[in-house]
């Protein structure tokens, strides 16, 4: 006769299996993303879902957008500890020849970088990582009706800032 213990066991290990088989990749793509290394990546990522095993197993619910806040939370944590190097990165491709898929690329990747964090974070959050407006809410600690007006106010600072770059090069 099964305990009611070992079927609870048995139901948080399943719940956590099928979180982290559906959730797991969209994690670590987020790391990756905001870390640009595949192995830091995967060992946030790690740390992310052991965090996330420990939480279930004391008997917390976690979801989506809870793994995406301790996520973040973790990159906070990974970036305090190894300085940011966006411009050494870019200057180091640049002497190994490297150079990006397409000058729009380029554009749009410097467009993301002179938009404000705030405006930043939530494009990224849904386009980049596609996570729902309810599921940015929770890593933004915000309604998902706020991050529908964010968004739009982060659209129009992105073309802004999109077109600039464009309107130098017709002028020159």
């Amino acid at each position: 006769m099964e305990t009611l213990k070992t079927r609870n066991d048995r139901e948080r290990a399943a719940r956590f299996t099928a979180l982290y088989v559906r959730e797991h990749p969209r994690v670590c793509a987020y790391v990756h993303r905001r870390s640009g290394d595949r192995g830091a990546a995967e060992e946030l990522a790690a740390e992310v879902f052991r965090t996330a095993w420990e939480r279930m197993t004391a008997g917390h619910d976690v979801g989506t957008g809870w793994l995406f806040v301790t996520a973040r939370n973790l990159l906070s944590n990974h970036h305090r500890s190894v300085a940011r190097l966006t411009q050494a990165h870019r200057a180091v491709a640049e002497a190994l020849g490297r150079t990006p898929a397409s000058v729009q690329d380029e554009a749009v990747l410097d467009a993301l970088d002179r938009l404000p964090s705030q405006h930043r974070e939530v494009l990224l959050l849904s386009y980049w990582d596609g996570l729902s407006a309810a599921e940015a809410g929770e890593v933004l600690g915000c309604r998902a009706s706020a991050v529908w007006v964010r968004l739009h106010r982060a659209r129009k600072a992105f073309r802004d800032v999109y077109r600039l770059p464009q309107e130098r090069v017709r002028c020159a």
